[in-house]
């Protein structure tokens, strides 16, 4: 099994990273985090209330709940899990550890990835995950069609030619 972690701002057109990751590796099974990562704030105050990070889950819509479910639920042999963690740091020494903690296979981007903060605090994690060692997959993200079973018709021309007089 492996764990993907990707970056996010939790935009509905980010989970679409799903299909395409299933869609390249079939044959895979999957932990996915969704992540977004902040700087550690310099007041002394904002480091008092670390404990009150549960306000960055309100950046989360609900929309956006309801799409990974649905992922979930549509890949369920594929996804074990999917999850959502902040990280909080600057340094690639700690985002390492924290690869290392949720142990992480590998990174994944949608082509053309465009950082959007979420907050003063947010940071690019290009920064962090291209120094991170970690193996790195830009995947392309499009709309995935669902199977059909279209018939093959053919249709006859039936208009017959007008002779001139």
């Amino acid at each position: 099994m492996k764990t993907v972690l990707v970056p996010t701002d939790f935009n509905l057109e980010s989970t679409k990273i799903i299909d395409a990751l299933v869609q390249t590796q079939p044959h895979e099974t999957y932990n996915i985090i969704f992540l977004h990562a902040f700087k550690l704030s310099d007041s002394i105050t904002d480091m008092l209330m670390l404990s009150r990070r549960s306000r960055d889950y309100d950046n989360i819509s609900d929309e956006f709940y309801q799409q990974l479910n649905n992922y979930k639920a549509k890949y369920s042999g594929i996804i074990e899990n999917i999850g959502i963690e902040y990280f909080y740091g600057s340094t690639v020494a700690a985002f390492k550890n924290f690869l290392d903690a949720l142990e992480v296979s590998s990174i994944a981007y949608p082509k053309g990835y465009n950082f959007k903060p979420i907050n003063k605090y947010s940071i690019n994690p290009k920064f962090l995950t291209e120094r991170s060692g970690c193996d790195i997959l830009e995947l392309t993200i499009m709309e995935i069609q669902s199977s059909e079973n279209l018939i093959d018709t053919k249709i006859h021309d039936t208009r017959r030619e007008v002779v001139g007089i």
